[in-house]
């Protein structure tokens, strides 16, 4: 029994938080704090995805240039090569690829535009379920 990326965002909903490029590290920063949350998706024109922005690019725009980089636009330090999924993406396909490029979130996309968000959290609290899930059928199964 394997779980989507469309199952997860049934459940957690498709609210991602965005920024613009010219937002500043800042803005960033500040979303990031007040959200509680470890990225913000950068959006660019016809609301595409164009970057992603983490607390890891924060810390490193800092220790480069110190607190002049607070200062900076997002599009000068955020990951803009971004690796997406899908909605038909399935969390062990996702794991494999977070674990191996060794990053937390991931964006969603349908049709070229975003559609959600996944972290690392998400996958590991589907896991969970899937395991707990699985462990009830066994004693099911075995009682009888």
């Amino acid at each position: 029994m394997s779980v989507s990326v469309k199952t997860i965002l049934e459940e957690k909903g498709r609210d991602v938080v965005t920024l613009a490029p010219s937002a500043t590290l800042a803005e960033a920063a500040g979303t990031l704090n007040e959200k509680r949350i470890g990225a913000v998706v950068i959006i660019g024109m016809e609301g595409r995805i164009a970057g992603i922005f983490t607390e890891r690019d924060l810390v490193h725009a800092i220790a480069r240039s110190g607190a002049s980089a607070l200062e900076q636009p997002v599009s000068s330090v955020m990951t803009s090569n971004v690796h997406r999924c899908h909605e038909n993406t399935m969390i062990g396909e996702l794991m494999e690829m977070m674990t191996a490029r060794r990053f937390r979130h991931v964006p969603v996309e349908i049709d070229g535009k975003l559609a959600g968000i996944i972290s690392i959290g998400d996958v590991v609290k589907s896991r969970i379920r899937e395991v707990e899930q699985e462990a009830e059928e066994i004693k099911a199964y075995i009682a009888g």
